[in-house]
């Protein structure tokens, strides 16, 4: 009987856990993509530079419900590697959360509609609006 009871359990989560990797990526699935256009800077006399910009997203290895981007710019025509964020998709709202990993206590936030994400990147303990980003599904 305990043997039975056991594998009723292991069936049990077992299917818990694929309704929950099925609701991330039906959820997640219209963000998962490459994005491209534009990322424009808002502070006058930075280091910051407006960029050309191709986003890759992805489902994070190994990690139910969270994402990466991996953020390109592009140079004379090259793509050169910016870095990777850690996300997180919220589907209910459409917005696509993003935190840096650096210094600067970076956020990203980026809001859905059809095949274009706008966001903004704010940044430092103020939270000071640094970038406004716009990108479309390709």
């Amino acid at each position: 009987m305990t043997g039975i009871m056991e594998i009723m359990m292991l069936l049990s989560l077992q299917g818990a856990a694929e309704g929950t990797r099925a609701k991330h990526s039906s959820g997640a699935a219209e963000v998962i993509g490459t994005w491209e256009w534009e990322s424009k800077c808002t502070v006058p006399d930075s280091p910051c530079k407006c960029e050309h910009v191709i986003y890759e997203i992805a489902p994070e290895e190994g990690t139910a419900g969270k994402l990466t981007l991996k953020a390109d710019k592009v140079v004379n025509g090259e793509r050169q590697f910016m870095g990777t964020l850690n996300c997180e998709y919220h589907a209910d709202k459409k917005i696509l959360s993003c935190a840096g990993q650096g210094r600067l206590k970076d956020d990203w936030e980026y809001n859905l509609s059809v095949d274009t994400m706008t966001g903004t990147l704010r940044i430092g303990e103020e939270k000071k609006l640094y970038r406004k980003i716009s990108v479309k599904k390709r």
